[in-house]
């Protein structure tokens, strides 16, 4: 498998990626991305070069977005102050689920993160998704705090604001390379 940047290409993958990712988590119970991700917010991160596919041939596998910003907020004006990087959009195809792709491309962005000379590899996660909180959990990182107020649309409720975060480290699972990031075969 290889990671690649993203290019405007695959918007409409993406677009699908969520569409069924959306339908998976509503199978599981969670109303997690109900609401459809615009489209042109996700066409202005991929012209930022922080999103990312993972190519298994010529299917696409999953897609994980890393970025150096932090969503507005959530992490306090000490934690900004450390250096970071940001994971967003972790979606793994239904066709490539129960390989760990997941934890995998966790520990290609803790690679990442180190190598940039981040401190740490933090995220934020659905506040009523106990399960992908768990998986988080599962795969070293420690919970730092919910955010339940300020950043929904019209001033309600944080629905993503389960904040967890672990260091920033190589994790040697994969061999980085100058033209795509490769990862081993399970």
């Amino acid at each position: 498998m290889i990671i690649e940047t993203a290019t405007p290409d695959d918007l409409p993958k993406l677009v699908a990626f969520r569409q069924e990712a959306a339908g998976w988590l509503t199978d599981l119970g969670t109303d997690q991305w109900q609401r459809p991700y615009p489209a042109d917010k996700l066409l202005a991160t991929i012209r930022q070069g922080v999103v990312f596919m993972v190519r298994d041939g010529a299917a696409t596998a999953a897609t994980i977005t890393l970025t150096p910003d932090a969503e507005d907020g959530l992490w306090s004006d000490r934690e900004l102050a450390e250096p970071s990087m940001f994971i967003n959009k972790l979606m793994v195809a239904r066709t490539h689920a129960g390989r760990d792709l997941g934890g995998r491309l966790l520990d290609w962005a803790g690679d990442r993160a180190s190598l940039s000379g981040a401190a740490w590899l933090r995220l934020d996660a659905w506040t009523t998704n106990t399960k992908l909180q768990g998986y988080y959990l599962q795969h070293g990182f420690s919970h730092v705090r919910t955010v339940t107020e300020g950043g929904a649309i019209n001033g309600g409720p944080r629905v993503s604001g389960w904040l967890a975060q672990r260091p920033a480290a190589l994790c040697g699972t994969h061999a980085l390379t100058d033209q795509a990031d490769r990862l081993p075969a399970v």
